[in-house]
């Protein structure tokens, strides 16, 4: 009976067309092996045995705490959104090839270990700074191999639906929606400094300070300027003036109000003439003090005309930066990607399913999201040739590291032989080039 079941399916419509199933031996997922190459160079393995605790007894360690960490951030690189799909990808070749060579016969873990591994093992205390610092440190060995003298430092929050009694979940009037609210702190290359998990009611910008202060910190004893842009959400004197103090360059919108809109009367008079449908852009600088700040600070106005509109469309931004009024708000424009890079994390490694009862273990759940989405920034900023350095994540998951491949095994070495489709062998050695030997450090 078993050698019928094995048999290979044959089809009428082409006698010649015989079909089997090997799971063991084939792999969707070729394109992993790349950041696992990445990974390796920028010395993940040793981060995480430095800041991670594994509290199992030695009898009960069938898996190493790091093999089980790379499983779970390496499948939500790859687009799987639940530990659920461990069940499947056990025994994906790709799966077992980036673990270490115990798990390479026999399999990675299935979904309750790494169910237990997430909520459980990595929740413990310790641990889950553990997987902040981790994040921190990965993205320091990047910086130390390629960064500029500027860090520009943008902030922003994010709404995560939840479903169910989740703890700490909250309504949120702006969003209106019950979630969590966690607030996000990039870098101008797009990586993920730090992170918070917060509960759905809270501000947009409680606990900035806990973001902020320390990366400024980290980024002026290096030597760099530090510039900072946000929008209204963070138009607060308190941010101002931490930033000030720190000889820190800013650029936040602040909304509008009659007293802004008095100092820019003369520029409200719409165009005379039929306007083209190219808007007509008016900017003015000029000196403001609201009565909740201690001194008068810049303000730069931008206002644009727009066919068959009325009113012009007015924004307010408060700097201190000496550059022109144009320069200034072509800087804060560019705080629109962390929005993108926020909607990345979100849509291709799954940022936002936060499907936990307890707070805790969301908070896990959140980091090996945000580690994932890294990698993934790290792999496109750090090894992708410049002509396809802009792909997002999306489509590098969906065009290098959906590679199909057939993994054998020889006596003394394994080959994985992959499809050649957008991930052709001339890319493949490009991108090995690059993480062998990365671009000098910026001067």
């Amino acid at each position: 009976m078993g050698e019928i079941e094995n048999q290979p399916f044959q089809l009428s419509f082409n006698s010649s067309l015989k079909i089997d199933f090997q799971g063991s031996r084939v792999t969707s997922d070729g394109g992993l092996i790349l950041v696992r190459e990445l990974d390796e160079r920028l010395g993940l393995g040793e981060l995480i045995e430095r800041h991670l605790t594994d509290s199992r007894r030695r009898k009960n360690i069938q898996l190493p705490l790091a093999d089980l960490l790379r499983q779970s951030v390496y499948s939500r690189l790859a687009g799987y959104e639940d530990v659920n799909d461990a069940e499947c990808l056990s025994q994906d070749p790709t799966f077992r090839l980036i673990g270490s060579e115990e798990i390479w016969g026999w399999g990675a873990g299935l979904t309750s270990r790494l169910q237990s591994f997430e909520t459980e093992l990595l929740t413990q205390e310790g641990n889950v700074d553990g997987l902040t610092l981790i994040n921190r440190e990965l993205i320091a060995k990047a910086e130390a191999i390629d960064s500029p003298q500027r860090a520009v430092l943008d902030m922003d929050s994010t709404e995560i639906p939840v479903y169910g009694q989740q703890e700490q979940s909250a309504y949120n009037g702006h969003f209106e929606s019950t979630c969590y609210h966690p607030l996000l702190l990039f870098n101008q290359e797009g990586d993920c400094l730090a992170a918070k998990l917060r509960p759905g009611n809270v501000h947009s910008a409680e606990d900035w300070k806990e973001l902020l202060l320390p990366e400024i910190e980290r980024q002026q004893k290096l030597g760099k300027e530090v510039v900072f842009r946000a929008d209204a959400a963070f138009a607060k004197p308190e941010i101002y003036e931490a930033l000030e103090k720190r000889d820190v360059k800013y650029a936040i919108r602040i909304p509008t109000n009659d007293s802004l809109e008095r100092d820019i009367a003369e520029l409200l008079t719409r165009p005379v003439g039929r306007l083209s449908h190219k808007p007509v852009i008016r900017y003015k600088s000029f000196v403001y003090q609201a009565a909740s700040w201690k001194k008068p600070r810049r303000v730069v106005a931008k206002l644009e005309f727009h066919f068959r509109e009325l009113f012009p469309r007015v924004g307010f931004i408060v700097t201190n930066l000496q550059t022109d009024s144009r320069a200034v708000v072509r800087f804060y424009n560019k705080q629109g990607t962390a929005e993108q890079w926020i909607k990345e994390g979100e849509q291709a490694v799954k940022m936002t399913r936060l499907s936990c009862h307890r707070f805790r273990s969301n908070e896990v759940r959140m980091w090996l999201s945000v580690i994932a989405y890294n990698l993934g920034n790290l792999w496109r900023r750090l090894a992708l040739p410049r002509r396809i350095g802009s792909w997002t994540l999306t489509s590098l998951q969906q065009r290098l590291v959906k590679t199909g491949g057939r993994l054998i095994k020889h006596a003394r070495h394994y080959w994985l032989l992959l499809a050649e489709s957008h991930l052709t062998r001339w890319l493949f050695a490009a991108m090995l080039g690059r993480i062998a030997a990365p671009p000098s450090p910026a001067g």
